[in-house]
């Protein structure tokens, strides 16, 4: 199986590094890909714990945010992580979280909720990157709900009255950065609308133009008819199309495994990077 889209408690998921990696092993997964929230700090660990098996793909997901304001992750892998412009936009994007995370609570405490950023900071792991999932986490410690799920749907969705949006690339920049650094780029879950609005299908040349190499496809966040329109788009396109689990540990109903990638949809990806930087162990 091959999974290319999950992520740690560097970003927003409960599982550490090894943990993931510990995981993906049990579940017989092949080829797993490490990719937390504009952030490469996960990055050492799991290379450390790497055991014979799998091999493992380091990325990130890029927050970024079309001109009209609509949020796109954008999956890089097998970037060089030493590329000086991508690594001063993923600083600067996270960063940011801090001074929106701040106001998404002054938003919550006029509306009576009273939560604090001493908090939120205290649900997050060194050096990891501060999201709305690490707020949930602290209403629930507080007794305010029972789960993430519970609190996005009341409280935290895009289209919620507390939701600020927060500095962030083009999906253009992202993706023409990423190749810039050696790797390759797929928009990841462009049709999720329960995330709020997502990106026309006129969009998709736009992201190709600047370098895109594969769409996210099979997701859980996709029904059947997207999922079909998104594979003639790929088509279309000639773009390669990608499955994932998006897995985040305790607090999401996405398993390891669940959706996965085809085998020569990988390999054709893998080639398009600049350098061979798959991570094995023998």
């Amino acid at each position: 199986m091959i999974d290319l889209h999950t992520h740690t408690n560097i970003s927003d998921g409960t599982d550490t590094p090894v943990q993931l990696i510990n995981k993906a092993l049990a579940s017989g997964i092949k080829v797993l890909a490490l990719t937390d929230h504009d952030s490469i700090a996960g990055w050492d660990e799991a290379e450390l714990h790497l055991r014979p098996g799998m091999d493992l793909v380091l990325g990130a997901e890029i927050s970024c945010q079309t001109e009209d304001g609509i949020s796109v992750h954008m999956l890089g892998l097998l970037f060089d992580p030493s590329h000086q412009e991508l690594q001063d936009v993923l600083a600067q994007t996270r960063e940011n979280r801090h001074s929106r995370m701040s106001k998404i609570i002054g938003r919550m405490n006029s509306a009576g909720i009273e939560i604090s950023m001493e908090e939120v900071l205290l649900q997050l792991s060194e050096g990891a990157t501060l999201g709305r999932p690490h707020l949930a986490d602290a209403m629930i410690a507080k007794g305010l709900a029972n789960s993430r799920e519970e609190i996005f749907e009341k409280w935290l969705h895009n289209n919620s009255p507390y939701y600020v949006a927060h500095y962030s690339p083009t999906p253009e920049v992202a993706i023409a950065l990423i190749k810039a650094a050696g790797g390759v780029s797929v928009i990841a879950h462009p049709m999720a609308s329960l995330r709020g609005r997502t990106v026309s299908v006129e969009s998709f040349s736009s992201y190709v133009e600047a370098g895109l190499d594969g769409i996210e496809v099979f997701h859980r966040d996709h029904t059947a008819d997207q999922k079909n329109l998104l594979k003639g788009i790929a088509a279309d396109l000639n773009v390669l199309r990608t499955g994932s689990s998006d897995y985040h540990g305790t607090g999401k109903l996405n398993e390891l495994g669940e959706n996965t990638t085809e085998r020569d949809q990988w390999e054709a990806l893998e080639s398009k990077a600049n350098s061979r930087r798959i991570v094995r162990k023998n």
